[in-house]
């Protein structure tokens, strides 16, 4: 494909076949080896100690969508909770966020083959920690303390360190002892320190040179100055920034930075800020947020904003809507340059050249929070040859990954000159391209990546419950550091193609030091295959504590033997067996004569009186105040032909429920339990408000219906109780059936009369039997729930759109007409005209004044124009013969 130099830095590597600017390894283009695979002879332990375990403080992670239900699959509409779970866009787990960046840190000393180790720690990471790695009689040691524990330093704050930023010092200075500088920055504050050689002692020592606390914003990010040894820069989650000098920090006295004035935009306040860097000249910067990379130029008075890049610019690669910059970082081979990664797409960009990118790669990595910009002499280094010396010197790296996910990627590039003659190169630097595919480099060491090792791991993780992260059971990565080249020449013998030796902090506690070499292919260690199984069998992760647990650990068990058989089928075979061994007749319970009493009066108000041997069925239709389903009712019918004997089991005064509790478990047991209703209902009392109670609340169901319901059969002598024959299922579906016939004479159907189900008979058609009592109009009204956006016609004879159809035939009562002259104040019932349904307040009643009437008339009218505009609701109104006023 032939391309314009402009156009061929927008075809990304990895995204297509395609990719103009991508070199591959040949023997006319000597790269050399851009695989790095670990040594596995040269792992060695340098500390290990479990109580630098890294600690979480977090309950498990769920998503919020786990806790919504959402359509039945057969569904062919969502729900509300689907609706609403598409709103909640999967998150980093917030366990993760301690571990996102990188934990270990390494600072070289100018003068020795030393290199101090720096690494958060405590029960809540809010110390500094750190020991010497010395290299001494051909090996490295570790300097610990007297105690043999590690060296620590306190920032003065309880505050979780989230990051630490290191800055070497070049020149050392043996009258102040100065090896380097670096910051550590919590939530709301950074802390600047100082690392020395003590040459008394021989020992490190860290010195806090000074803090600032940022009480109104928490900090994005804070950086170093490659050019002003003692400058850095701090970034607020506000957008604000900040420029500290060391040279004013003073003992005893605040340390005060100064506030840059950059003019945002009103759209970039709005966004999340996320890296700030030095550009080219110690006044010039780059900010970052989730949607736009800046060029900020301090050099005038006036402070002047440039955008170097967007989001929007991503789309065609990276269409994803929740798109965004996670990772900003300078880049070689000069400051002119800077690597940012979104979601997707990695990007190497030069400040000179807004809106273009350079190069680009797809990385294929989820979360990529660490970033960082190397030489390739730097991993290619003491090599035995010199053939690809040319490469390493011009060539440059990308690692980029997730340390919480441990993945991790090379992206190698640099300038096409050293390699092929004649090329076309800008005005301003020679052409850059990427070399080879982006490769994977393992930081564990000892992990195989063959089909079998990776399918393994891949199991492994899926067979862990929703709530736990496999991050939590396996040793993982948590922070890494580069030996220098000096001091890593000074452990081995140099490599074919060179390489470089890696320190890294485990999960476990442990401090790792390995040697990964050059090579042409990727290591298939297939001798250790069957033994690196990936072990999910031991949380390595977990929250630690200075002190011991102080409390006592009670444990309270529950029986489900009762819902297992229940769910099985066997609750019948489960309870007679039951009874059979210890069977005690109700009416040798001492009956409390308050629930006794209430139980009657809601019994009575409904039309089931205390001779209820045979009560009529449409007694329970007395009850139906508000919609409810015909299965409903047909559950209602069943609670009212409970005997009172078995309801007083049912129900029983809450302080009932603790003498019950007390005999069977000495230790207290929460029990939540919904109050019986004020208002006359039948049982089980649907609508009802939870706890708290007081001890006079009459409280229930405490036992299960069908539990009674068996327990009535066996008082009763059922015949078909050896066989195991007798089903609550059937029971209920005698009643359901009963109760259809019923609300087929009482009701008028919105739908006419084929709604109802197959196996349910209707008599609206049929003249011939009439139910004794309701030959009067109808006053019930039957109607399916549909979608809003179809109509109510189209549903006829068709299937439910939910799940259960049980449940979408509703029975309400329609309202009685009114007169509603407003010759005086009048009541609630002044709303009856404007709902097809009977309306009910949970209030007490009021009447309205002129003021109240007022209002009412200015909602009526609103309301009918509401109505007179939604045809599915005018639909409704006339077939179900509603007519308002």
């Amino acid at each position: 494909m032939e391309l314009s130099e402009e156009w061929k830095s927008f075809f990304p590597v990895g995204s297509s076949t395609v990719a103009p600017l991508l070199l591959s390894g040949s023997p006319s283009l000597p790269l050399g080896p851009l695989l790095f695979n670990p040594n596995p002879n040269s792992l060695s332990l340098i500390f290990s100690s479990t109580s630098l375990q890294p600690s979480l403080h977090y309950t498990p992670y769920l998503l919020p969508s786990r806790f919504l239900l959402s359509s039945h699959p057969s569904s062919i509409l969502p729900s509300t909770a689907s609706s609403i779970t598409s709103l909640f866009s999967i998150q980093q787990n917030d366990a993760s966020s301690p571990f996102l960046r990188n934990r270990l840190h390494l600072l070289t000393y100018p003068h020795r083959p030393y290199a101090l180790i720096l690494f958060p720690t405590g029960d809540n990471d809010h110390k500094l920690a750190f020991f010497t790695l010395r290299f001494e009689d051909s090996r490295f040691h570790t300097q610990l303390d007297t105690n043999g524990d590690v060296f620590y330093a306190s920032t003065g704050s309880s505050h979780r360190i989230l990051n630490i930023s290191v800055n070497p010092v070049t020149d050392y200075d043996e009258a102040d002892g100065v090896i380097g500088y670096f910051l550590a920055t919590t939530l709301y504050s950074v802390h600047w320190f100082a690392a020395r050689h003590n040459q008394i002692l021989d020992r490190p020592s860290v010195v806090c040179l000074g803090d600032k606390m940022f009480k109104t914003c928490p900090v994005a990010h804070a950086c170093w100055s490659p050019h002003i040894l003692e400058e850095s820069l701090v970034l607020l989650e506000s957008g604000h920034l900040f420029l500290f000098d060391l040279e004013c920090f003073g003992f005893g006295a605040g340390f005060k930075g100064t506030r840059l004035k950059v003019p945002w935009n009103d759209s970039s306040k709005s966004k999340v800020w996320l890296s700030c860097e030095f550009s080219w000249h110690p006044r010039i910067l780059v900010v970052a947020h989730s949607d736009s990379v800046f060029l900020v130029d301090l050099r005038l008075k006036e402070c002047s904003v440039n955008c170097l890049m967007k989001i929007e610019t991503l789309r065609m690669y990276a269409p994803d809507e929740n798109e965004r910059f996670l990772s900003l970082s300078r880049a070689a081979p000069d400051n002119f340059y800077f690597a940012v990664a979104s979601t997707s797409v990695l990007l190497l960009c030069d400040v000179r050249k807004p809106l273009v990118p350079v190069l680009q790669w797809v990385h294929g990595i989820e979360g990529p929070s660490f970033m960082s910009v190397l030489r390739l002499s730097d991993l290619r280094s003491h090599s035995k040859e010199d053939d690809f010396k040319v490469a390493s010197e011009s060539g440059f790296c990308i690692m980029l990954g997730s340390i919480w996910n441990c993945e991790f990627n090379i992206f190698c590039y640099g300038s096409i000159l050293p390699f092929r003659k004649g090329s076309v190169t800008s005005k301003i630097n020679p052409a850059i391209c990427a070399w080879e595919l982006p490769l994977e480099i393992n930081l564990s060491g000892h992990e195989c990546h063959c089909g079998s090792c990776l399918l393994r791991k891949e199991f492994s993780k899926d067979a862990l419950p929703e709530w736990t992260d496999w991050q939590q059971k396996k040793e993982i990565v948590l922070g890494f550091g580069i030996l220098s080249n000096k001091l890593a020449a000074l452990l081995t013998e140099p490599d074919e193609n060179g390489g470089f030796t890696l320190i890294r902090l485990t999960s476990s506690g442990k401090f790792e030091l390995q040697r990964y070499h050059a090579s042409w292919a990727p290591a298939r260690n297939l001798e250790a295959c069957p033994d690196q199984v990936l072990c999910l069998n031991r949380h390595l992760l977990y929250s630690m504590s200075d002190e011991d647990y102080k409390f006592p650990k009670n444990y309270n068990y529950l029986k489900l033997d009762y819902l297992y058989s229940y769910a099985c089928g066997g609750l019948t075979r489960f309870l007679v067996r039951k009874l059979k061994r210890n069977f005690k007749d109700a009416h040798d319970k001492e009956l409390s004569a308050e629930v006794h009493e209430l139980l009657c009066e809601k019994l009575n108000a409904c039309g089931f009186g205390q001779l209820r041997s045979c009560p009529e069925v449409t007694s329970v239709f007395n009850d139906v105040k508000l919609p409810a389903s015909l299965h409903e009712v047909a559950w209602r019918r069943m609670w009212a032909d409970l005997p009172m004997e078995l309801l007083q089991l049912a129900f029983l005064s809450r302080a009932e429920c603790h003498k019950v509790v007390g005999n069977l478990d000495h230790n207290r047991v929460a029990l939540e339990s919904l109050a019986v209703p004020e208002l006359p209902q039948l049982p089980p009392f649907f609508l009802r408000k939870s706890s708290p109670h007081d001890n006079n609340d009459i409280v229930g169901p405490v036992i299960p219906f069908p539990v009674l319901l068996v327990l009535n059969k066996y008082r009763n002598g059922c015949s078909n109780f050896e066989e195991g024959e007798f089903s609550v299922e059937t029971e209920l579906s005698l009643k359901y059936k009963e109760v259809m016939q019923v609300a087929g004479e009482i009701s008028v159907s919105a739908y006419g009369p084929t709604h109802l189900d197959d196996h349910a008979v209707s008599l609206a058609e049929d003249r011939d039997e009439t139910w004794v009592g309701y030959s009067k109009p109808k006053s019930f009204l039957l109607y399916r729930l549909v979608s809003f956006n179809s109509s109510a016609a189209d549903h006829v004879g068709e299937k439910s759109v939910y799940g259960d159809a049980n449940y979408d035939t509703l029975i309400s009562r329609i309202p009685e007409k009114k007169s509603t002259e407003q010759t005086e104040s009048v009541g609630q019932e002044i709303f009856d005209d404007l709902s097809p349904v009977e309306l009910r307040f949970d209030a007490p009643a009021k009447k309205l004044e002129p003021l109240g009437l007022k209002a009412y008339d200015l909602l009526k009218r609103q309301m009918s124009k509401w109505q007179q505009s939604f045809d599915s609701y005018k639909e409704f109104c006339s077939q179900s013969r509603f007519e308002k006023k």
